[in-house]
């Protein structure tokens, strides 16, 4: 007679499911609090994961991982170049000069330049001519130029590239320059660009472009790297042109939204800057590809044509770098302003170094000026915007709610001898989690240039008065809450 084992019931199998998931949870919150994050981050992941364990589970899971810390990434960045090592260390032996700091733009920057080189390996390009290009038509009436006089190669990476009008028209650029012989090379970010057609992606492979996917992602395999996008805008033409900035490929930026027309800025760069933006496309695509393009002649043509003296520095940062280098750059530069802090996001949530360091400005008497959208394209963040402006008006900063459309505009501008013109937000993802690239320039002449912009912007919009703003709707006090809590997990 054969005897069986008593089959476990059903409340035994439930009291160790329950075990388990409860050593699941605890595990998850004991990993959060090692990861020695910034309090106020990971409270608000162990509120989450509290309050709803499955959910809150998964959501770490996807998004909350500190990627920079586990260096998953591996660095994306090839092997060294030797040529390029051989200059970063020249440039930091040189930046103490006195030939070098004769240069007042140079040596009031010094800190900053020196930060830069030791955070990012940012070389200081002096040989440069930039041209601000001040809104959407602008940008894309130089950029299709641009495309149309390419003779040897076109590179273009972005986060968004729509499959509109504007987006179609450069599209048949490419696949017209790829025909004609032109290598044509095009990163995009596969959640920024998830509404590009494949039809249209097949059309430009078809057409002789290398296209490539920046961390795709495909269902069921949803890793944890979706948080982490490729936020970046580049585009470099035969290595002696390069554009760089917050605009999109969008018709968003020529013709109305349902938040009005994006207002942004943009940059058109010749020289030696244009290298610098060349490396870190060719960063980029070597992670996307695993191919070197290893012929320095022609992608790193000689600048030598350009004469003009424009210190510039390209910061790029990512979770792949050891250092939030554009963050430690702009916490750098706000702490040591004499004068005034001129800042346009349209989307600001700081992180507390940032914050409090534009709130001591502001008592130490800078003339500190916040220039934020009065409508978003994103409600979470839109509302988790509004709910910095009761501190910052009571610290004495000025803050500006944008009127004619969404200003798109990521700039930052100080004493009128620094600015930074590209991609990055002043917001925790833009510093921490997403792949990112700005322009840091040294220069009085584009520094007012950019200023004049600002201020012209800031006449139209409205100034928050501390009387009103406080007078508020309840309702409204209470969505900047909940939004402010949920932050930390954006």
């Amino acid at each position: 007679m054969t005897t069986f084992l008593p089959l476990t019931t059903y409340a035994d199998f439930k009291t160790i499911v329950y075990i388990l998931y409860t050593i699941f949870v605890l595990v998850t919150i004991g990993l959060i609090i090692h990861d020695k994050r910034e309090p106020v981050k990971a409270l608000a992941w162990i509120t989450v994961i509290a309050l709803a364990p499955v959910a809150g589970i998964i959501l770490y899971i996807v998004f909350g991982r500190n990627h920079r810390k586990e260096k998953i990434f591996n660095r994306k960045e090839m092997k060294d170049n030797e040529q390029y090592e051989a200059m970063y260390r020249k440039q930091l032996k040189a930046i103490t000069d006195p030939d070098l700091l004769v240069r007042q733009n140079i040596a009031n920057n010094r800190d900053i330049i020196t930060l830069l080189l030791n955070n990012n390996k940012a070389l200081l390009t002096m040989h440069n001519r930039i041209k601000i290009l001040n809104n959407g038509k602008e940008t894309f009436s130089s950029i299709l130029e641009a495309l149309r006089a390419a003779t040897s190669f076109i590179h273009i990476e972005y986060y968004i590239f729509e499959n509109d009008r504007i987006g179609r028209r450069i599209a048949n650029i490419l696949m017209e320059k790829a025909r004609s012989g032109v290598e044509v090379r095009f990163i995009y970010d596969d959640v920024g660009s998830w509404g590009l057609n494949p039809k249209l992606i097949r059309q430009m492979r078809k057409a002789g472009i290398d296209v490539r996917v920046f961390m795709p992602v495909v269902f069921p395999w949803l890793t944890s790297k979706v948080n982490y996008r490729n936020h970046r805008k580049i585009i470099v033409v035969d290595g002696t042109v390069a554009y760089t900035g917050g605009i999109n490929i969008a018709e968003r930026y020529l013709r109305r939204s349902k938040v009005g027309i994006w207002r942004d800025t943009h940059l058109k760069l010749e020289g030696d800057a244009v290298h610098m933006l060349q490396t870190v496309f060719v960063t980029d695509w070597y992670f996307v590809s695993k191919q070197q393009l290893t012929d320095t002649r022609k992608y790193f043509p000689n600048n030598n044509r350009i004469t003009e003296e424009t210190a510039v520095q390209i910061a790029s940062s990512g979770p792949d770098s050891d250092w939030a280098s554009i963050m430690q750059a702009y916490f750098a530069a706000i702490t040591r302003a004499q004068h005034h802090i001129y800042i346009s996001s349209p989307y600001f949530l700081p992180n507390q170094a940032i914050l409090t360091a534009l709130k001591v400005a502001a008592l130490s008497g800078i003339d500190v000026r916040i220039l934020i959208p009065s409508r978003s394209d994103s409600k979470i963040v839109y509302w988790a915007t509004r709910s910095y402006i009761s501190e910052l008006i009571e610290a004495g900063i000025r803050v500006y709610l944008y009127k004619k459309g969404f200003n798109h505009s990521k700039l930052i501008m100080i004493d009128s001898e620094f600015c930074s013109v590209g991609t990055a937000n002043m917001d925790i993802r833009s510093f921490e989690d997403n792949f990112e690239v700005s322009a840091i320039i040294y220069d009085r002449k584009i520094a007012k240039e950019l200023e004049g912009y600002f201020l012209h912007d800031l006449e139209r919009s409205l100034e928050v008065v501390q009387e009103r703003w406080e007078h508020r709707p309840t309702l409204h006090s209470v969505y900047e809450s909940l939004a402010r809590l949920l932050s930390p997990l954006l």
